[in-house]
């Protein structure tokens, strides 16, 4: 009796099945039909948009040389003043006593002064006669010399006492606005405490500050920027660049931009908040719709098309910035390639597309 090779029967079936399984995948799969895009560089021009504030651009911190009790102040923020305008008051009592003192003592010393004159004049008479000596003379000019130096401190005293008066209140140096006060009546405020904000003159600036990197980009901004209030955005005015600041917040690594105004409508005012847009001038880059970007583990990367083999294949890219359904491209295509945009997501290395759908 012939007993069967039970393990020689299994690997042939096995053979066999293989064959069944594998004879598909075998087979060549038909082009996959992809929408394809010749690369071509455009000039991207970007317009950036930045907050600010309305500012002066000459400002002046208003606060009295002595301290005090704030008497009254009859400017408020917003006021329109003019040159010589009172600004705010401290009581002065003080003040004006020292300033009669000051007046009372220098009327006594010219007195003093005036005695001592007449009594120099009088021996200057009786030497002559022979009627006094020449030390009692010289005795009486020497008192007029101290009486001229003690007139000539009562006279100090009292501009002194003057100025300390006149400085009790505030005086506008040149037509301004105020821009914010910062004192009440009866508050007692130190020698140079800031008491009121003015803007002098009628310069008026706009101040943004701005990400770092978009001073270093190669582009330029353009020279004319337009303004909008954020509460009336149908509103628009326009200004330039006046200053950049060299310093860089370390914390926040922005930089101050000053913009002039060059005219500002009426209803907008100091510290109102306004919106900046500059267009900057782009270098040409490859402009790909967002489908045709896949992710490698090295990082973005599109599908080429190979013209003469319709094979695809991955290329890595560097993105310069992401747009609405679209992405611009930095780096790592060049102008003529063929790319998939549609479809890229059923696409492995060397598979053959279709190029009934080629794009400009």
């Amino acid at each position: 009796m012939i007993t069967p090779d039970f393990s020689q029967t299994r690997t042939a079936f096995a053979l066999a099945m293989s064959f069944v399984f594998l004879a598909p995948a075998t087979q060549a799969a038909p082009p996959l039909v992809v929408e394809i895009i010749v690369a071509k560089a455009t000039e991207e021009n970007q317009i950036i948009s930045l907050t600010g504030e309305i500012v002066a651009r000459d400002t002046l911190m208003a606060a009295f040389s002595t301290s005090g009790r704030i008497e009254s102040v009859p400017v408020d923020q917003g006021d329109k003043v003019k040159k010589g305008d009172p600004l705010a008051k401290i009581e002065s009592l003080q003040q004006e006593q020292a300033l009669r003192s000051a007046a009372a003592g220098l009327a006594t010393e010219q007195a003093d002064q005036l005695q001592a004159i007449e009594n120099l004049q009088r021996q200057e008479q009786l030497l002559e006669r022979g009627a006094t000596t020449r030390i009692n003379r010289d005795n009486a000019e020497d008192i007029v010399r101290i009486a001229e130096g003690e007139l000539a401190q009562a006279q100090a005293t009292l501009d002194t006492a003057t100025k300390a008066l006149r400085d009790t209140v505030l005086i506008a140096p040149s037509d301004g606005t105020v821009t914010d006060r910062m004192v009440e009546p009866g508050q007692v405020v130190g020698a140079a405490q800031p008491v009121l904000m003015l803007a002098l003159g009628d310069g008026i600036d706009a101040i943004f500050t701005a990400p770092e990197v978009l001073l270093t980009d190669t582009t330029t901004p353009s020279p004319v920027i337009t303004l909008q209030p954020l509460d009336g955005p149908d509103i628009q005015f326009h200004g330039h660049i006046r200053e950049v600041s060299p310093l860089v917040d370390p914390r926040r690594g922005t930089v101050e931009v000053t913009v002039e105004v060059d005219g500002i409508p009426d209803g907008i005012g100091y510290g109102d908040p306004v919106r900046g847009s500059a267009t900057l001038a782009g270098v040409p880059r490859i402009v790909l719709p967002y489908t045709a970007l896949t992710a490698t583990q090295s990082g973005p990367a599109v599908w080429v098309v190979s013209p003469e083999t319709m094979a695809v294949s991955l290329l890595p890219v560097t993105i310069d910035r992401y747009q609405s359904g679209r992405v611009i491209i930095r780096a790592g295509i060049d102008a003529g390639t063929w790319i998939v945009g549609k479809g890229s997501q059923l696409l492995y290395p060397g598979r053959i597309v279709n190029k009934m759908d080629l794009l400009q």
